[in-house]
């Protein structure tokens, strides 16, 4: 390898500093392939990166994985990785391709289905709700056969986009037509769904949710992070905050820990980072609900991660889609307090008019980042639709109880005013 690294990046979007930072902190030149709705000048500015690589990855994989096989033979590249969920399956056929680090095939294709890593958790004795899979908006009726409540989502989604609880028969018929509906929307063909974009309904699972970050390097799984997201009950699971490191029990983490560790062998994933998301049912039991093959939150838990843990997961992750050994294989990581996110609700949803509590935020000596995506004119989706979260917090702590504290200020006053109205659901 060259004395610095070139590494591809595609689809990090160029706002969320975290990644890019990571890359600048470890020496590593980034050739990023820019997202869609990114822009040239704000991706050309972002830390670490020497060479933008615009490539159509969605619109014609085919012709992407050719261009950038051909700019590897050009210049050879050291590694690969995704910055998004829809990247994770393209990024694994190119590093096969070009005989780099990264997922197989067939592991990328188990942690963007639902329905298949249920399946795969099942096969391995692992807790897994009841599931049937939903392919046209007609098929509800094979829902019945489920306990109620139940959670209506995309079988390929991300982030909370169409995921909608139904607490009883009769709301299932319409919440699962709205489900298809976006799917189709945004994930789907102009003919109806697309085969890898049904509709998965799945018995709720009552208990707080947490996440776990982990890294992943020629089979061995890493636990860095456990993270607090609450009591998400619907009926649509906007996250808004995260803790970290969650504040549970050594029974309980171990646990937690067992279930992400055996989930990443019976998915096949083996080199990489993971956000993986799970419930406590009855606040004790981990059950898992889904897994990223990326860093979680574009970036962002990487750093509750390294602030909660001491692992500068975003470095190692990089290191691992290098081909080398996380640092945090040899090296003692040493906390550096209590993590938080907060993401400013999108409630109603609608035109922003102006956001309330930036200023504030912006010289508060608690908070490391604070991300603004959207402004005054930006129009927001309300759930179960999602466009994206206008501002992203993250601040650290010296206690749980402090970061507790910190989010209910920030809920009070860091709020979204709309045009037609004012939300701060």
């Amino acid at each position: 390898m060259s004395p610095r690294p070139k590494l591809v990046l595609v689809g990090q979007l160029s706002t969320y500093p975290w990644v890019f930072e990571a890359a600048e902190r470890a020496g590593i030149d980034v050739i990023l392939v820019p997202r869609g709705d990114d822009t040239t000048e704000s991706a050309g500015r972002a830390a670490g990166v020497v060479e933008l690589l615009p490539l159509d990855i969605e619109g014609n994989p085919e012709a992407a994985l050719a261009a950038l096989a051909d700019r590897y033979r050009q210049e050879p590249f050291d590694g690969i990785m995704a910055g998004n969920e829809q990247a994770v399956p393209f990024v694994a056929r190119a590093a096969k391709e070009l005989g780099l680090t990264g997922l197989t095939e067939e592991a990328a294709t188990v942690v963007r289905d639902k329905r298949s890593m249920r399946q795969h958790l099942r096969d391995a004795g692992l807790g897994a709700p009841g599931f049937v899979l939903i392919d046209h908006p007609d098929d509800w009726a094979d829902t019945l056969t489920l306990r109620f409540p139940v959670v209506v989502k995309p079988a390929n989604g991300h982030s909370s986009f169409g995921v909608i609880r139904v607490d009883d028969k009769d709301g299932i018929e319409q919440a699962v037509t709205r489900t298809c509906k976006l799917v189709e929307a945004h994930l789907g063909a102009d003919d109806g769904l697309a085969p890898e974009a049904g509709v998965l309904v799945e018995e709720y699972l009552d208990g707080p949710e947490i996440s776990a970050e982990s890294l992943i390097h020629r089979g061995k799984v890493r636990v860095c992070a456990i993270s607090w997201k609450g009591e998400l009950t619907g009926p649509y699971f906007q996250e808004t905050t995260l803790r970290a490191p969650a504040q549970l029990p050594a029974e309980i983490i171990a646990a937690v820990e067992a279930e992400v560790i055996g989930a990443h062998h019976a998915f096949g994933v083996t080199d990489g980072t993971t956000h993986t998301e799970l419930r406590l049912v009855g606040g004790v039991r981990p059950v898992l609900l889904e897994m990223g093959a990326r860093i979680g939150g574009g970036g962002y838990m990487a750093h509750l991660a390294h602030v909660s843990s001491g692992i500068d997961m975003a470095v190692d992750a990089l290191r691992v889609h290098l081909g080398l050994e996380p640092l945090c294989w040899s090296e003692e990581p040493v906390p550096a307090g209590h993590a938080a996110a907060f993401q400013v609700p999108v409630g109603s949803g609608g035109r922003i008019k102006q956001i309330h509590g930036l200023e504030a935020v912006r010289t508060d000596p608690r908070v490391d980042y604070l991300v603004q995506t959207m402004g005054p004119g930006s129009l927001m989706r309300p759930y179960p639709d999602f466009s994206g979260y206008p501002v992203i917090v993250l601040s650290r702590h010296e206690s749980d109880a402090e970061a507790e504290a910190h989010r209910a200020h920030l809920a009070r006053t860091l709020y979204v005013e709309y045009e037609e109205q004012d939300s701060r659901a």
